[in-house]
């Protein structure tokens, strides 16, 4: 028994040394407050629509999981993205757009399939591209003001 808590105290003690050094290699996008706060806030929601989507799964109500889905979709990306086009990359925009429409597609066919096991198929692979744009990005806060224009060459990647 002593063997194994000698052996899990140092495994412990190891391992957060080599977590540590690991380098985040994600691009830096440079945000100001307001952009910040914008983005998320939208991640949020994203992911409580989420979570309301699978309890409907589990509840096989599929309009539940239509209407959630929905609310995710395009109609969501619509709401004060504009102001952020100037300052995020192309590619990071472009994943947005193509999870807001996953989302659309999962409500459309929830309503018309009614197959939950088709739903959760969607949901996985939407949230893949969370997954994606997660491991490729991360935030950073700058002092700019929340009217000025960065250029998209000005973003810093790591």
């Amino acid at each position: 028994m002593r063997k194994i808590i000698i052996s899990m105290l140092i495994y412990l003690s190891i391992v957060p040394l080599s977590a540590a050094n690991d380098t985040d290699n994600r691009k830096a996008l440079l945000l100001n407050e307001v952009q910040r706060h914008h983005i998320l806030s939208e991640m949020r929601s994203m992911l409580l629509g989420t979570q309301l989507i699978i309890q409907a799964l589990a509840e096989d109500d599929m309009l539940a999981v239509a209407r959630h889905a929905r609310m995710l979709g395009m109609e969501m990306a619509h709401k004060g993205e504009d102001h952020l086009q100037s300052v995020l990359p192309d590619d990071f925009m472009q994943l947005g757009m193509s999870v807001h429409k996953s989302f659309d597609k999962l409500a459309t066919d929830a309503e018309s399939l009614k197959d939950p096991k088709h739903a959760l198929s969607q949901l996985s692979a939407t949230l893949q591209q969370c997954v994606a744009c997660h491991a490729a990005y991360q935030i950073w806060t700058t002092d700019i003001p929340s009217d000025a224009e960065l250029h998209p060459a000005h973003q810093l990647s790591h």
